[in-house]
């Protein structure tokens, strides 16, 4: 709708993890060397982790168009609501290997004689999960069996193992320690800085056609990094509805005034408390971190929340 005003050919905010549009931060070029180096040196178990909406199917799809390039066997599996069975039916499948056997122990035979194959050929074989905070145990505990389809030497599967913080809370569960023992590499996603979200979007706009005029003014870009906290996801979201607007009132220039009104639609509170609504600064990259600042801010804090209840009705107060 609003691609010609702009002069561009495609959307460049949409929420698809499509890895044209994977933006290599510092943090973003790691994980990606991490993953690359596991699976090329067989380490076996390689955990990604990340919150939620900071581009971790983007980068795993960014991998798995490198893997295909190189003509590497790859399953993936997305959905995490699978029982053992159904799981290992999945995997054959995307593996591309024909089984019509029901006993596992069968299973696991033709896919150990299928490995193996591909090893002696010089070859390897990636399986990636996606979501996996959300898998049972006793398929946590399959995909730490499948490490035993190995030589003397090597690992004949590659496991990449990818989820939400929790799964690696989820890992640290008595019940999950072997599983834990064998991961050989962890790598993560992180929020964006202020100015990473900057070059983000300018990078979006240019591989969607842009010819370099400015679309969102300096203060709207900070606007944006201050509702969405440097989350992509929430970034692609609020730069599309910016657009859409600006379409419909024919700007062409994004301004901080409009990237409000969007952030009110979706209920983004500008990082405010619901109650005395101050402000929440966003923790900066690690780099950046001041320690002095944020005590500093976390004071000021407690005493406007104080004053706060001081001013509540008696009645109310607890």
């Amino acid at each position: 709708m609003y691609k010609e005003f702009f002069g561009l050919r495609a959307n460049p905010f949409n929420v698809n993890p499509d890895p044209r549009y994977l933006y290599l931060t510092r943090h973003t070029e790691e994980a990606l060397a991490c993953l690359t180096y596991g699976i090329q040196s067989r380490k076996g178990f390689v955990l990604l982790t990340g919150e939620v909406g900071t581009g971790k199917t983007t980068l795993i799809n960014k991998l798995l168009e490198w893997l295909r390039l190189q003509q590497v066997a790859t399953a993936f599996i997305f959905n995490s609501r699978l029982d053992v069975p159904q799981f290992l039916d999945f995997m054959m499948a995307d593996f591309a290997i024909p089984c019509d056997l029901k006993s596992k122990s069968q299973v696991l035979q033709r896919l150990y004689n299928w490995l193996l194959d591909r090893y002696r050929a010089g070859e390897t074989a990636v399986l990636i999960v996606d979501e996996a905070q959300n898998l049972s145990d006793e398929v946590l505990e399959e995909i730490r069996m499948l490490t035993n389809l190995e030589t003397f030497t090597e690992k004949l599967l590659q496991i990449v193992l990818v989820g939400q913080p929790e799964l690696e809370q989820r890992l640290k569960q008595p019940q999950l320690r072997q599983l834990r023992q064998r991961l050989t590499l962890r790598a993560k996603t992180h929020p964006f800085n202020l100015e990473e979200t900057k070059s983000y979007i300018s990078q979006r706009l240019r591989i969607a056609g842009s010819s370099g005029e400015q679309v969102f003014e300096p203060e709207a870009v900070a606007a944006l990094y201050r509702y969405s906290i440097g989350v992509p996801r929430v970034i692609n979201l609020l730069c599309e509805h910016c657009l859409v607007s600006a379409f419909v009132d024919q700007k062409k220039t994004v301004g901080p005034e409009m990237v409000d009104a969007v952030a009110k639609d979706f209920d983004l509170s500008d990082g405010t408390t619901a109650g005395a609504m101050t402000p929440v600064v966003p923790l900066a990259s690690p780099e950046k971190f001041d320690l002095v600042e944020a005590l500093r801010t976390l004071a000021t804090l407690a005493d406007k929340l104080r004053q706060s209840e001081q001013e509540l009705p008696k009645e109310r107060k607890l």
